[in-house]
């Protein structure tokens, strides 16, 4: 199994605060990662980084085996790494179909003018990319929602859509910022059986999520933050049994 994203020595102060320190994260091809720990031990500054939104103090990068340095959200969205967000951050007035629409343009060419003029490569692009977004959302299962406006969309509906727009960027790596908050039981197992279906054709995943068992019960491999410190990596039986992880996270009755 070969390496999809490599990163080393990661640090991040904000201020006084310093968010990640050291922080070293390897992720294979085809696997869902697991990001676990205690509220501010540094997951999302994690995320942010990786993600574009955030840029690090030091570190290196390694993203499929070449260096990486994720400075615009464009830029790491072009590179194939895309992602969705704890606190659902969809265009409330545009229906599903042209959520997922937005997403897809990062892999059109014709510009600005091309819209401006109509020319026949925005055209073909444009229909093209309805297409996709036809496709993502029948993916996730809510194609019969592509005309219905986001706003009014059920909370899972949301977050499923909010994953058909990432995966229309076409990326290598999904990170998955806590998808399963706010669901139900119900909504939980459509969710595990989307991000299985997701890593079996290919995508390979990393998850921030607060359900343990869900973590537990899907992720190949789990890595552990404190206080913006890695106290753990390894697959999920050797990170439950670990007593640092049980000290700082699952001891406290973190679910």
């Amino acid at each position: 199994m070969s390496s999809l994203l490599k990163l080393a020595g990661v640090s991040k102060r904000f201020g006084g605060l310093q968010a990640l320190s050291e922080v070293s994260l390897q992720i294979e091809r085809g696997q869902v990662a697991g990001l676990i720990g205690p509220n501010g031990a540094g997951k999302t500054t994690l995320f942010n980084v990786i993600t574009g939104l955030v840029v690090a103090d030091v570190g290196q990068f390694e993203l499929i085996g070449q260096p990486y340095r994720p400075q615009a959200v464009h830029e790491v969205a072009r590179a194939g790494i895309a992602r969705t967000f704890q606190n659902i951050r969809l265009f409330a007035d545009m229906s599903a179909l042209e959520n997922v629409m937005v997403g897809r343009h990062v892999r059109t060419r014709s510009g600005a003018l091309g819209a401006i003029f109509k020319t026949k490569q925005f055209l073909e692009e444009e229909a093209h990319t309805r297409a996709q977004a036809q496709h993502w959302l029948r993916y996730v299962g809510i194609e019969d929602l592509a005309g219905v406006t986001a706003r009014t969309l059920s909370y899972g509906d949301q977050r499923r859509l909010e994953i058909a727009r990432a995966l229309a960027t076409e990326p290598q790596l999904l990170a998955l910022d806590e998808p399963a908050a706010g669901m139900n039981a119900s909504e939980k197992v459509q969710l595990r059986a989307l991000i299985e279906r997701i890593r079996t054709d290919g995508v390979t995943v990393l998850l921030i999520e607060h359900d343990v068992k869900l973590v537990m019960g899907l992720c190949d491999q789990v890595t552990v933050l404190d206080h913006g410190q890695v106290i753990a990596h390894g697959t999920p039986a050797a990170v439950q049994a670990d007593p640092r992880v049980i000290e700082a996270y699952l001891g406290h009755g973190a679910a």
